[in-house]
C-alpha cells in the first residue's frame, strides 16, 4: 500500500528518538563512550529501602592470606596437571601391541596375588582384601580364579591379534562360572545373606547367591537347577566356539583323537565327516556339513525375496539376480549361483558368530551378496573396486590400513624335496644337500608403528595445504622403506603429486623420498620413505619360504625382500643373465655371496658347475675347494679372459650335440639322456652324459675390461647371445657402472639388472636405462629389474654371514672333492710357431728383455730406436720374448702386454741364458 506523505518522516524521527535514548542508556551503563566520567545512577528509593544491610568487607590481612594460598595451590596444580597430560598423550601414542601386553601382564600379576591369597594364608591388608573380595564373591570356587586369570593372560600374550576371539572367551567363561556358582550355592542349601558372611563363603559366594536366589524365588529349586545347567552349557559352547548342531560331530572327533572310534571314510562326492569345516583359532571348526540347513534356510529366503511383487517398476528378483547370480543372466540367478551365495552367506555368518575369520573367497562372495554387487562390468572394476572414472580418494580421517604381506617362512619336513637327479651322481657317489639349519633364522618383521601414522598425517597435511585432491589409503612396510599408497580424486593430474617431491621430503624430514607413478598393477601413486629402524633380511628366511621350497629347480636363488613384505627369489635359467652393479659398500658383494650360497644349498655338483672370477683376490676365497667349481678361483685377469674363451668353446660343443640329436634346449637333451633315448653313433667311443648347468660369476667386470677389453667383450657378447639354450648363464658384477665397462653390446644382451645405490644419475641410467638407483640409501637397498618387467621393484638384499658361508662350504667339501678341468685356463689353442734357436742374438735378446721389463712397455718400434736394429730384427726379438713368457701376444698395432714384473727380471734373464733361476 502507498504510505501517506510525511509518514516516513515521522517514523524516522521516532526511530532516531528511541535510538538516541537507548544509546544514551548504553553509554551510561558502559561508563560513557566519549571519554567523560560515567553518570552516577541512583537506585530508586523503594529498592534501596528494601535491601538488606551489606556486610563489612574482610580485613586486608585475610585478603592477602587468601591470595597467597590460592597462588600456592595454582602453582602446585598446574605443573602436576601438565605432567599428567603429558603422560596421557604418551599413553595414547604407545604401540597397541605394548598396550595389549600390559593388559596381559596385569592379569598375570592379579593371578599371582589372588593365588597367594586363596591358595595360602597371605597375611596383611592384601590378604584380607583378597579374602573379602574373591572369597566373598566366589565362595568355594575362589581357588579357580587364579587359574582363569592366568589362562586369559597367556592367551592375550599368545594371540594379541585376535581381540574378537578373546572377548568371546571372556564372555563364555563369565557365563560358565556364573552357572557353576549358582549350582554350587543351591547344592550347599541356598543360604541367604541373613545367614552371615561365612555361610556365603562356604557356598557359592555373592555371585552364586545373585545367580540362584532370583530363580529359586521365581520358579523354585526344581526348575532353577536345569536353568543354571543351561547357562553353564552355554558358557562352555561359547568358550569352545561350538554350535549346538555340531556337538555330535565334536564328540565324534574327540573319540577319534582318543582312539575310541575309527575315522569313517568320506562319502563319495562329499567331504569327510569330522574334517570338513575350517578350523578356528581354538582348534575347532566354525561350521560343517550339519549346517546345510542354514544354507537351505538362506536359499529359501532368497527365493522368497525373488518371488516378491514388483515395486516402483523394478522387480526384486532382478535386484537379487544382480547380487548373487551370474552377470550375464538378467532374469535371475541360476540355482547353482543361489546355492553358492546362500552357503557363503551362512558360512560367513557362522564364522563371525564364532569369532573365526572366514576365508577370503567366502568373504568376497558374501560381501557381493550383501552389498548387491554381482561383478557387473559397469559398476565395478576387475578387482571388485569401483571403476577408475568413478573412484575418488578415500578420506584419511580414519586409521590407514597396513597392507603389508607378512609371509612366514615354512620349515620343510626333512629338508628340501628330493629330485630324481639330486642323489644320483656318477658311479656310487652319494651327495647330500646342506641342511637349512646351517642358515640362521631372522626375527619377525616389524609392524605398524606410531611413525607410520605420523607420516600419513604429514602427507595429508601437504595435500591439503597445496589443495591436491588426494588421500593416503594404505601403506606397505618393507625392511628398508615404507611405501604409502596415494589415490587421486577425479580429474587430478599425477604430475601434481610428483611436483611435490621436495615438499614431501621437507614434511617427513627425509631427503631420500622416491615417488612411483603409478604403482605397477594399481591405480595409485606410491611414495617410498625410508624407515627409521631398518630390518635385516636373512638368506635362510628367503630359502625357507613356500615358493622356494616348492620350486625344485637348482638355479633358484634368493635375492631379498621387497617393499610389500614378500620375499624375492629369481631363477637364473629364466633371466638368463644378470648384471649386478652399485657403488662401493652398497651390498653388491653380499648379493654375490647369497647367489653362490643358494646354488650350494639347492644343487649338486653334477647339476650346477661354477666358474668364479675374482680379480680382487679376497672376495670369493671362502669358496675355494667346493665341489661345484670346474676350475680354481681365477684371480688373474688374463686367465679370466682365457676362461671366458673356454666357455665360448664349451657353448659351441653343446650346440653341436643339440643339433646332432635334434633338441632345442639342454633340459630336453638331459632328460633324453637319463631316459636312455640318446645313443652314440656307430664307431664313436664317446658315451653321452647329461650336461650340468654352467654359471659364470664375475665379481669385478671393470678390472677385466681394463686388461683385455676386446677379448672380454667379445666373449661376453657371444655367451649372452647364444648360451641360454646351452645351459650357460652369466652373473656380471661391477662397482664402476660406466659406459666403458658396461658397453652397449653387453647391456643389449644382459636383460636382467639388479642395481644397488649409485653415486650419480648417469650410473643409474647405465644400469637400469632409467633413474632411481641414485636415490637408494645403500647397505643392500636395491632395484631389481628382471627380464620382461617395465619398472624395477625395490627390495632389500639378503645377507649371509661369514660363519654361515663357512658352515655350508665345510658341508660341501665333506661330501665330495672338486674335479677341475685343465683346459679352462690352459691358454690359447692357436699360437704362432716361434723360432726357438736364439743363435748369436742372445746378448741382444737379454738387452731387449731388460729394456721391456724395466719400462713395462713392449713395442717393436721402441726396440728399433733403443737397440738401433731394423724392423725385422726387432720383430724377431719380440717373438722370442713371447715364447719365453716375457710379453703377451700381438694385438695389432697396440703395444704388447708385459707379463713380467721388474723384480722378476733376474729369473727371466737366467732362463734366457739357460741357467738355473735364482
Amino acid at each position: 500500500m502507498p504510505r501517506a506523505p510525511g509518514a516516513g518522516n515521522l517514523t524516522l524521527m521516532a526511530s532516531r528518538t528511541s535510538g538516541t535514548g537507548s544509546s544514551q542508556s548504553a553509554r551510561a551503563g558502559r561508563g560513557g563512550a566519549g571519554g567523560g566520567k560515567p553518570a552516577a545512577r541512583k537506585p530508586p528509593a523503594k529498592k534501596a529501602a528494601s535491601r538488606k544491610p551489606v556486610k563489612k568487607a574482610p580485613p586486608k590481612q585475610r585478603n592477602a592470606a587468601y591470595r597467597f594460598v590460592r597462588a600456592l595451590w595454582l602453582g602446585i596444580a598446574y605443573p602436576i596437571a601438565a605432567l599428567l597430560r603429558g603422560i596421557g598423550r604418551g599413553a595414547r601414542g604407545l604401540d597397541p601391541a605394548h598396550r595389549k601386553d600390559g593388559v596381559a601382564l596385569l592379569l598375570l600379576g592379579l593371578a599371582l596375588v589372588v593365588a597367594a591369597g586363596t591358595w595360602s594364608s597371605l597375611q596383611g591388608p592384601v590378604g584380607d582384601l583378597v579374602t573379602l573380595l574373591v572369597t566373598g564373591a566366589l565362595g568355594r570356587l575362589d581357588l579357580v580364579l587364579p587359574v582363569l586369570l592366568g589362562f586369559m593372560a597367556v592367551r592375550f600374550i599368545r594371540h594379541p591379534e585376535k581381540p574378537d576371539a578373546n572377548g568371546r572367551i571372556v564372555i563364555g567363561l563369565t557365563a560358565l562360572v556364573t552357572g557353576v556358582l549358582g549350582l554350587v550355592h543351591i547344592a550347599a542349601g541356598a543360604p541367604g545373606r541373613s545367614a552371615g558372611t561365612q555361610a556365603l563363603q562356604d557356598a557359592g559366594g555373592l555371585v552364586g547367591w545373585a545367580a540362584s536366589r532370583p530363580l529359586v524365588l521365581a520358579v523354585g529349586e526344581v526348575l532353577a537347577v536345569p536353568l543354571l545347567i543351561l547357562v553353564t552349557v552355554f558358557g562352555l559352547l561359547v568358550v569352545t566356539a561350538t554350535p549346538v548342531n555340531a556337538i555330535p560331530r565334536r564328540l565324534r572327533e574327540g573319540a577319534v583323537r582318543l582312539g575310541l572310534l575309527e575315522e569313517s571314510p568320506p562319502a563319495p562326492g562329499g567331504r569327510a565327516r569330522g574334517r570338513s569345516g575350517g578350523r578356528g583359532e581354538d582348534g575347532f571348526s566354525g561350521h560343517g556339513p550339519e549346517e546345510d540347513a542354514d544354507a537351505r534356510f538362506a536359499g529359501a529366503g532368497i527365493e522368497q525375496d525373488m518371488s516378491a511383487p514388483r515395486r516402483g517398476g523394478r522387480s526384486r528378483r532382478r535386484r537379487t539376480g544382480a547380487a548373487g547370480g551370474a552377470p550375464g543372466i538378467p532374469d535371475g540367478p541360476s540355482p547353482e549361483a543361489v546355492g553358492m551365495a546362500a552357503a557363503a552367506a551362512a558360512a560367513l555368518d557362522g564364522a563371525v558368530l564364532h569369532g573365526v575369520q572366514p576365508s577370503p573367497l567366502v568373504a568376497d562372495i558374501s560381501s557381493r551378496v550383501s552389498t548387491g554387487r554381482g561383478g557387473h562390468p559397469e559398476t565395478e572394476g576387475p578387482d571388485g573396486s569401483p571403476p577408475a572414472g568413478k573412484r575418488g580418494p578415500r578420506p584419511s580421517g580414519g586409521k590407514v590400513p597396513d597392507l603389508t604381506r607378512h609371509e612366514q617362512p615354512v620349515e620343510p619336513a626333512g629338508g628340501l624335496p628330493a629330485r630324481a637327479e639330486q642323489l644320483q651322481l656318477s658311479g656310487d657317489i652319494s651327495y647330500a644337500l646342506p641342511s637349512l639349519d646351517l642358515l640362521e633364522r631372522g626375527g619377525p618383521g616389524r609392524t605398524r608403528s606410531a611413525a607410520n601414522d605420523a607420516v600419513v598425517e604429514s602427507l595429508t597435511t601437504v595435500f591439503s595445504q597445496f589443495k591436491v585432491d588426494a588421500a593416503v589409503t594404505g601403506f606397505t612396510r618393507g625392511p628398508t622403506v615404507t611405501r604409502y599408497v596415494v589415490e587421486l580424486g577425479p580429474a587430478v593430474k599425477v604430475e601434481k603429486i610428483t611436483a611435490l617431491t621436495k615438499n614431501i621430503a621437507y614434511a617427513v624430514a627425509s631427503p631420500d623420498v622416491r615417488i612411483i607413478s603409478p604403482i605397477p598393477g594399481k591405480s595409485a601413486v606410491g611414495i617410498e620413505i625410508p624407515n627409521s629402524d631398518r630390518e635385516m633380511v636373512n638368506l635362510g628366511d628367503v630359502l625357507r619360504t613356500a615358493d622356494a621350497v616348492g620350486d625344485v629347480h637348482p638355479l633358484l636363488v634368493a635375492l631379498g625382500k621387497d617393499v610389500e613384505g614378500g620375499y624375492v627369489t629369481a631363477n637364473l635359467a629364466r633371466m638368463p643373465h644378470l648384471l649386478v652393479a652399485g657403488a662401493t659398500g652398497s651390498g653388491k658383494s653380499s648379493c654375490i655371496n647369497c647367489i653362490i650360497t643358494s646354488v650350494m644349498m639347492r644343487a649338486t655338483p653334477e647339476e650346477v658347475r661354477l666358474v668364479l672370477v675374482d680379480p680382487k683376490r679376497v672376495e670369493l676365497t671362502a669358496y675355494e675347494g667346493i665341489p661345484h667349481l670346474i676350475t680354481p678361483i681365477i684371480t688373474n685377469p688374463k686367465k679370466a679372459a682365457e676362461a671366458l674363451q673356454w666357455v665360448v668353446r664349451e657353448m659351441d660343443l653343446r650346440y653341436d650335440d643339440l643339433a646332432a640329436y635334434g633338441f632345442r634346449h639342454i633340459d630336453d637333451f638331459n632328460a633324453a639322456v637319463r631316459a636312455g633315448k640318446v645313443t652314440a653313433p656307430e664307431g664313436s667311443e664317446r658315451e653321452p652324459a647329461p650336461y650340468p648347468y654352467l654359471v659364470v660369476i664375475v665379481d669385478e667386470l671393470a678390472d677385466l675390461m681394463m686388461v683385455a677389453p676386446r677379448d672380454v667383450e667379445d666373449a661376453i657378447v657371444r655367451i649372452t647371445q647364444l648360451a641360454r639354450a646351452a645351459g650357460i648363464h652369466l652373473v656380471l658384477a661391477t662397482q664402476r657402472p660406466s659406459v666403458d665397462v658396461v658397453t652397449g653390446l653387453i647391456k643389449a644382451n644382459v636383460p636382467s639388472r639388479l642395481a644397488f645405490a649409485t653415486s650419480s644419475l648417469a650410473d643409474s641410467r647405465v644400469i637400469l636405462d632409467q633413474q632411481g638407483a641414485e636415490k637408494l640409501i645403500g647397505r643392500g637397498d636395491g632395484l631389481f629389474l628382471p627380464m620382461g618387467a617395465n619398472k624395477p621393484a625395490r627390495m632389500q638384499g639378503a645377507f649371509v654371514t661369514e660363519e654361515e658361508i663357512s658352515g655350508v662350504v665345510a658341508h660341501c667339501k665333506a661330501q665330495m672333492a672338486p674335479q677341475f678341468r685343465d683346459d679352462v685356463t690352459g691358454g690359447r689353442t692357436q699360437k704362432k710357431e716361434i723360432d726357438e734357436d736364439i743363435g748369436d742374438d742372445l746378448d741382444l735378446l737379454c738387452q731387449a728383455a731388460e729394456l721391456v721389463v724395466s719400462t713395462q712397455f713392449g713395442s717393436t718400434s721402441m726396440l728399433q730406436r733403443k737397440l738401433r736394429v731394423g724392423f725385422a730384427k726387432a720383430g724377431r726379438l719380440m717373438d722370442l720374448m713371447e715364447s719365453r713368457g716375457v710379453v703377451g701376444p700381438s694385438e695389432g698395432s697396440k703395444a704388447r702386454d708385459v707379463l713380467v714384473k721388474p723384480d722378476e727380471l733376474a729369473g727371466v734373464l737366467a732362463v734366457i741364458r739357460g741357467e738355473n733361476p735364482p
